[in-house]
Formats: structure tokens, sequence, C-alpha cells
């Protein structure tokens, strides 16, 4: 097709109107975030979790925002039976997806010479193996009406500890982690799900089903709670950009990997962290950024 001929204004490369869109982990933290810049941009939205409150809570929060609509599904993802579960309701509800939103994640501390097996059991089944169950029991949905202009997506949240390899325990080059204890099975497993995302891309290429992995750094949730609040100066002492991440930051980012606009990327591993793994910055913090960032981390 010759260049000038395609219709490429924002309005078209980027609407999320049609989009039916499931978000596991969707009734707090990133996956909160995730879900509300898709109901604000039109989207048929479900979150999935475990609390039923919670979820009652963020859905009712987020229909009134519009113009999109949330729905919400109780689910436990610690091990097949409940990825199975989730996904015979997913089918119960909806006869297509367009976008699958892994974001459904535990962490767990402990002492390094004494880490509890279930520290790395838990882990690696909800970070993990709920992804591939999830992900293989909906491909028939995200397939239907999927194309090479216009593939579905499976977008998976891992984090920038599957990549960066510094000390994960509380001091100097920790932070998030209570002092004694160290956050050992969660990068491994973070870095597990970068590598089956390059699995699934190849395997859900020839469908029309695109797969790319958003690695985040530190955004306000209730696994960065601890470290925001005893070591918020450590952390950005590491942040070339001087603050944590935002809403906006996450949810731009997924809502470009959803859109038209990246219909032609797969495969590819996306680093949100204001450049703090890339550039190895490393500086001291004046007290003013310091509560600046401890008010941005109460959004």
């Amino acid at each position: 097709m010759a260049s000038g001929t395609e219709d490429l204004k924002v309005g078209t490369l980027f609407s999320f109107h049609q989009l039916i869109v499931l978000v596991t982990g969707g009734s707090s933290g990133i996956g909160e975030m995730i879900a509300e810049a898709f109901v604000q941009n039109g989207a048929h939205v479900i979150i999935a979790s475990r609390k039923q409150k919670e979820l009652d809570s963020t859905t009712m929060r987020l229909n009134k925002l519009g113009p999109g609509r949330c729905e919400y599904i109780v689910a436990d993802l610690k091990d097949k039976a409940g990825a199975n579960a989730l996904v015979s309701d997913v089918k119960s509800r909806v006869s297509r997806l367009n976008v699958l939103v892994n974001c459904a994640g535990a962490s767990w501390g402990g002492p390094f010479d004494d880490f509890p097996e279930m520290g790395w059991d838990k882990l690696m089944a909800l970070n993990v193996k709920s992804i591939f169950y999830l992900s293989a029991g909906l491909r028939p949905l995200l397939q239907k009406n999927a194309t090479d202009v216009f593939p579905s997506r499976i977008i998976n949240v891992a984090s920038i500890a599957g990549i960066r390899t510094t000390d994960v325990t509380s001091g100097a080059d920790g932070g998030l982690a209570a002092p004694g204890n160290g956050t050992f099975s969660y990068g491994p497993s973070k870095a597990a799900v970068i590598h089956l995302t390059k699995q699934m891309a190849s395997k859900f290429a020839p469908l029309h089903i695109n797969v790319n992995v958003v690695c985040p750094g530190v955004f306000p949730s209730r696994m960065t709670a601890y470290g925001i609040q005893v070591a918020l100066p450590t952390l950005l002492a590491r942040q070339p950009t001087g603050r944590i991440g935002r809403p906006s930051d996450i949810a731009g980012l997924v809502l470009f990997l959803s859109s038209l606009g990246s219909a032609h990327m797969t495969g590819s591993t996306f680093e949100i962290d204001g450049g703090s793994n890339s550039s190895g910055w490393k500086t001291k913090v004046s007290a003013p950024l310091v509560e600046q960032a401890r008010n941005n981390s109460k959004l």
C-alpha cells in the first residue's frame, strides 16, 4: 500500500472503544491503573483477583469514570485449577477477547539462609504458571476476530527485578524488604515471565496474537508500600528522573501495546523504570524531592 493511503490519524491508531479486556490483579496497584486506563478510553474491562470486597469497590469506582464499563470475577490463580476456573467464567461472559493483561502477582520476603520453600512455590505458581495456563485457555477467545492488521494482545507484567541483579535485601542496595530479609524468589520469577513471553510470542504470532512484556520499576502498590515508606531516599537515588512511576506512565505504555499503532510488535520487553536500570544512575536526593515523591505515591 502506497504511503499516505492509510488512515493514520490518532483516533484511528489509538481507539479502544471496541475492545474487551481482561486484567488479572486488576483490583489494586498496577493492575488497577491499567484497568482504569481502558475504562476511561471506552473499553469493556473484566478485572479478576481473589478479594471480592476489593473487586466490588474498584469496579464501582471505575464504572463511575466511563465511558467504558467494568465487571469483575473472583479468581484465585494459585494453581492450574484456579486458572481454568477463570477461563471458564470468562468464556461464559464474552464470546471474544481482544486483550489479556496478566498482572496478578506476589512477592515474598525471607532470610537467605532460611528462605521458605513456599516462597518459591507460591511465586512461581502465581507469577509464572498462571500466565501460561490463562493464555493457553483463553487462546480461542483471543484468536476470534484477530487479524494480521489488528491482532489480539497478551501483555504480561513482569518487573525490572527480572532484569536487574542488584542486592534485594534491605539496606543501601535494596530497600524493598524488611530488615534481615530479601525477595530472593521474586526476581527469578519475573525473569521467567520475560522468557515465557518470548516463547509465547513465537507460538501465537501465526494466530495473530501479539505477546509483549512490560517491566515496571517502582510504582505505588501494596507490594512496594514498605519500601516507599522506609527507604524512599534509597529508591530515588537510583532514579535519574527523580521520581517513581505514576498511573499515567503504565497506562500510556499498555494502551499503546493494545492499539493499532503497535500491531507489528511482538516478543518485546519494555522497561518502564525512569531509566534506573539502563543508566546505572546513583546520587543523593534532597528532602523536598523525597517528600514530593512520597506524596505522589499516595495517588
